[in-house]
């Protein structure tokens, strides 16, 4: 391998860690938050993004483009239910 440990890379090295760590909570728990979910993986694809978009691999950078935009519509959907029972819960 060519590509040398710099910063960048290190940095996709925590964004990997991120993603399957959320994986692997995904996993664990019987019931995941999703704020905890979801958060953690839009913060590994960003993460990725950050190395790819300096070592660019054009297949993987579209993949974190997809995992970051499903991560954020994870994100919606959990701040559209708390808000419906927010709502529900007022007199």
């Amino acid at each position: 391998m060519t590509t040398p440990l710099d910063i960048f890379s290190i940095i996709g090295f925590f964004g990997t860690a991120c993603i399957i760590g959320a994986y692997f909570y995904l996993t664990a728990v019987e019931k995941p938050n999703p704020w905890v979910l979801h958060g953690t993986n839009l913060t590994g694809a960003a993460l990725l993004t950050v190395s790819l978009i300096v070592h660019t691999n054009w297949p993987s950078l579209v993949l974190e483009g997809f995992w970051a935009a499903i991560a954020l519509w994870g994100l919606w959907k959990a701040f559209s239910a708390h808000r419906k029972k927010a709502q529900e819960a007022q007199p």
